[in-house]
């Protein structure tokens, strides 16, 4: 199959699952541009609250999506021996990848300013009162700094699960996990429960994306009713970033590691797993594309050892576009509403876009989802950020296709390194033409 026809699957599969969200954008720039809030000001009072309802179901499924990936992600690893040596790799070589990530994320973040181009659009008073809250509660948290960590720890976890405190509930889950995964097989009926919750709450993130058309319309219309179109503006500069961080993280740091850590040719990797890559876009879900990033990586010479375990759990943990995102994403939110952003505050978005982004489920819209995480982390909430969330809303459906792409990639990247380092890749099959028949 050649590659013209992996691309026209890809956009035909990407149209057939998500027209809805496409036509949802499209649907609200003209709602927006035929109806000015000044002249209409009930249809966008009724489009806001549409659009703010929008963001409380996102948020409603953040705490079970975190807390069943979390257990399964490091439940499953297991006490074998040789899983465990697997698994220390694996988390090694994804921690690598996404520290890089958010890193890059962060600093163009930084260096092109894309908030500044937004702030025009957002409201001063509501402006100013955010920054005093974040200023209050920064203070706060530097007169206490031993009470902020003794504040991770939690007393009553059923208590920080009532109040939304996603660091102590993290700590937590993560404890709960890791001794799961050391009594053994004990363990698997608490594990096939959170499975259960995951593969629910999974069930709930996709109806909830189905729903993105109204949201994504309520949001667009209302923002555009406001500001006009000239708001798109305000948000060409936050894509660049966005686009400009997959391709180093894609095109410098994947090939890097490959050359640190392996003698993989990086060039026949990509080749390999070209299908999945197309697909992966055309999705936007990582988790829909995981049975195609198996077979091509198993037919094209990666063992099945390797890639029944280290696939699986990089398509529930390894998130490394969807990190490097949330990290422009915080940044762009909190320059769009002219919060200051000290270098603490920076490294704390970025650890905390590290571990949202492995909670995030691999469908489509997941890792906005999360982004709450990270904004908790910081005093705020999207419903404090209504206006700004509708900026990254009207170009999440692009962002998603292409950060979900690094995803994919990244996983087969792992894989590859691992296969290597444990002589459990063959390179007469990576390297020979047959290999390369055709799987979509």
């Amino acid at each position: 199959m050649g590659i013209h026809m992996q691309i026209l699957i890809a956009i035909l599969l990407g149209i057939k699952r998500n027209w809805h969200i496409f036509f949802g954008l499209i649907a609200g720039i003209i709602v927006g541009i035929l109806f000015p809030s000044d002249s209409y000001p009930l249809i966008n009072k009724v489009l806001n609250f549409i659009g703010q309802g929008f963001i409380n179901i996102i948020q409603m499924v953040v705490i079970p999506l975190v807390i069943s990936a979390i257990v399964i992600g490091v439940s499953n690893i297991g006490d074998n021996k040789q899983l465990a040596k697997f698994g220390k790799k694996m988390i090694f070589y994804y921690l690598i990848i996404t520290t890089v990530a958010v890193t890059i994320g962060a600093v163009l973040a930084l260096i092109f300013k894309p908030g500044l181009g937004a702030q025009s659009f957002i409201n001063p008073d509501v402006a100013q009162q955010l920054q005093g809250f974040v200023a209050s509660a920064i203070a706060e948290q530097k007169a206490n700094m031993a009470g902020m960590f003794l504040d991770m720890i939690p007393k009553n976890p059923f208590n920080s699960l009532g109040q939304g405190q996603m660091i102590p509930i993290i700590i937590f889950v993560l404890t709960f996990a890791i001794a799961l995964a050391k009594v053994g097989e004990i363990n698997r009926p608490v594990v096939s429960f959170f499975e259960s919750i995951f593969a629910a709450t999974m069930k709930v993130t996709d109806w909830i994306m189905y729903l993105a058309a109204p949201g994504i319309f309520a949001l667009t219309a209302s923002s555009v009713g406001s500001f006009g179109i000239e708001m798109f503006n305000g948000v060409w500069k936050y894509f660049l970033v966005i686009t400009l961080g997959l391709a180093i993280q894609f095109f410098v740091t994947y090939p890097l590691l490959m050359k640190i850590f392996s003698k993989v040719p990086v060039g026949k990797l990509y080749t390999a797993i070209t299908e999945a890559i197309m697909v992966a876009f055309g999705t936007a879900s990582s988790s829909a594309t995981l049975p195609l990033t198996i077979t091509c990586c198993e037919k094209r010479g990666i063992s099945n050892k390797i890639c029944s375990f280290v696939l699986p759990l990089g398509a529930t943990l390894n998130m490394d576009g969807t990190a490097l995102v949330q990290t422009v994403a915080v940044i762009f939110l909190a320059q769009t509403y002219g919060i200051e952003l000290s270098l603490a505050l920076i490294v704390q978005i970025a650890v905390l876009a590290m571990i949202a982004s492995s909670t995030s489920a691999g469908i489509p819209g997941a890792g906005l989802i999360t982004i709450a995480l990270v904004l908790n982390g910081i005093g705020l909430t999207p419903e404090q950020l209504v206006v700004g969330f509708s900026f990254l809303f009207a170009l999440e459906r692009l962002a998603d296709m292409m950060r979900t792409t690094l995803n994919v990639a990244s996983d087969a990247v792992v894989a590859a390194i691992i296969a290597d380092n444990e002589n459990e890749i063959n390179y007469d099959l990576l390297n020979s033409t047959d290999g390369y028949k055709d799987i979509v």
